[in-house]
C-alpha cells in the first residue's frame, strides 16, 4: 500500500552500510545533524517502521566519521552482512525539540500549509532538502508543480507548528521558474 502522505511518526537517523571486522560491529552512515543525541548506548531503532523490528545499540565508537556500531540483534559477520542497507529509525516522539526557537526537525515542518503573505494557500512541504548554502523546502503546490524554495526568514518570515502553517515571501519571479 504506498501513500501520498509521508509517515511523520519516525524519523530515519542512520543507515548500516557494511560489516567491519568479524564480530558482528557495523559501520552506520549518519542521517542525522544530533548524532550525539541520536546514538546514545541502549538506544532502540526500528529497522522496520511496519513490523516494528528493533536493533538495540549495545556499544559504538567513531572512525574515520562514521559510527562503528554493535548491536544486541547483530551477533557476528554474517548477520552483519544480513543487516546492510539497514535504516535505522526512531520514534519522533522520544525526540526532542531544539531548544532555539527559530530551529526544526524536518519531521516538524513536512506536511505543513504555505500560504503567502497575502494569506493566499499555494501548496504543502512534502521534504527538507540539506543543500550548502541553506536548506530548501520542498513543495507540492497546488497545480502539482515541485517548488525549492531557500528556506531563510526573508523567504520564510513564519513558521507555525502549532497552526500547521509556514507563510512565504518569495521574490518576483522565483516561484514561476
Amino acid at each position: 500500500m504506498t501513500s501520498s502522505t509521508p509517515d511523520t511518526s519516525r524519523l530515519v537517523v542512520g543507515k548500516i552500510i557494511r560489516p567491519h571486522g568479524v564480530r558482528g560491529e557495523v559501520v552506520v552512515d549518519m542521517r542525522t545533524d544530533s548524532p550525539e543525541q541520536r546514538f546514545t548506548m541502549g538506544s532502540v531503532y526500528f529497522t522496520d517502521p511496519i513490523a516494528g523490528r528493533t536493533l538495540k545499540l549495545e556499544s559504538g565508537r567513531w572512525h574515520q566519521g562514521r559510527l562503528l556500531a554493535v548491536f544486541a540483534e547483530i551477533p557476528d559477520r554474517n548477520a552483519a552482512e544480513d543487516a546492510r542497507g539497514t535504516l535505522l529509525w526512531l520514534d519522533v516522539a522520544e525526540i526532542e525539540a531544539p531548544e532555539d526557537p527559530d530551529e526544526f526537525n524536518d519531521f516538524q515542518l513536512v506536511g505543513l500549509d504555505v500560504v503567502t503573505v497575502e494569506g493566499e494557500h499555494v501548496g504543502k512541504i512534502v521534504r527538507i532538502d540539506h543543500a550548502p548554502a541553506s536548506d530548501l523546502l520542498v513543495i507540492t503546490w497546488s497545480d502539482g508543480r515541485i517548488v525549492l524554495l531557500p528556506f531563510v526568514t526573508s523567504m520564510v518570515p513564519t513558521v507555525d507548528i502549532a497552526g500547521g502553517r509556514v507563510v512565504i515571501n518569495p521574490p518576483d519571479g522565483l516561484l514561476d521558474l
